[in-house]
């Protein structure tokens, strides 16, 4: 939606008796943006009058992006559909480049000033992407139960809790998990991974695990080749 759209639908709001904050939230827009759009429009002194105006605001806003949200879910489900098709039965090579690939980007790589210790790392919060490395790691012959897994989680959340959701999520016996590592809260900063749906972080490690850790590396370094030059038209 244009500027000009969205200013005028900020004025609707106020006049409906939103505050900025609220419009600011509707609209997609910075909250100085949107007290600078409606600073000349005072909020109505009557609360019930206001929340009136709100609840009939927000009426016509569902009413008039409703159409459009089920047309967005059916574009997302259907690109959704064409991704799963390219998807066949994964053969051991398949896996092996998937697992590279999520270790390399989220994994605990080797620095400069620090060698590998033998250890292959990960960390994430989406179980997806996670039951798939696990999926990669049966593959090379390491199996679950040589794996160490710990949560990472703030303070204000249960670790018990999170811990046993991870369990669950990925199929994994409690006794396997160690002590959870407890994030500290600041409470100056916004977070928004709270609530039910918090669950922290999940820490995968493989040790003693070296030579794969060589090899993972070894996986990048022909991937980055042949993709470099495949895009510079150089035969393979």
């Amino acid at each position: 939606m244009a500027k000009p759209e969205l200013r005028e639908q900020a004025v609707v709001l106020r006049k409906a008796g939103c505050s900025v904050p609220d419009i600011a939230s509707r609209l997609g827009v910075a909250r100085s943006t949107a007290f600078q759009w409606v600073r000349h429009i005072p909020l109505d002194s009557d609360v019930a009058a206001a929340e009136r105006r709100r609840a009939h605001s927000r009426a016509m806003t569902d009413a008039r992006w409703g159409a459009h949200r089920v047309q967005t879910a059916q574009r997302r489900q259907d690109a959704q559909d064409v991704g799963q098709a390219v998807v066949e039965e994964l053969a051991e090579r398949d896996l092996a480049l998937l697992g590279a690939v999520i270790f390399w980007c989220e994994g605990t790589k080797e620095k400069p000033w620090r060698a590998n210790d033998g250890r292959v790392t990960i960390t994430n919060t989406d179980p997806r992407l996670l039951r798939i490395f696990i999926r990669f790691l049966e593959s090379v012959g390491v199996s679950r139960g040589e794996l160490s897994y710990r949560v990472s989680i703030h303070e204000t959340a249960d670790p018990d809790e999170a811990a046993r959701w991870w369990a669950a999520e990925l199929t994994i016996p409690l006794e396997c998990f160690r002590r959870a590592t407890i994030k500290r809260h600041r409470p100056t900063s916004t977070r928004h991974n709270q609530g039910d749906g918090y669950h922290g972080c999940l820490v995968v490690t493989a040790r003693r695990r070296r030579d794969l850790y060589w090899r993972i590396e070894g996986i990048i370094d022909e991937l980055d080749r042949r993709t470099g030059a495949a895009f510079a038209g150089e035969p393979r």
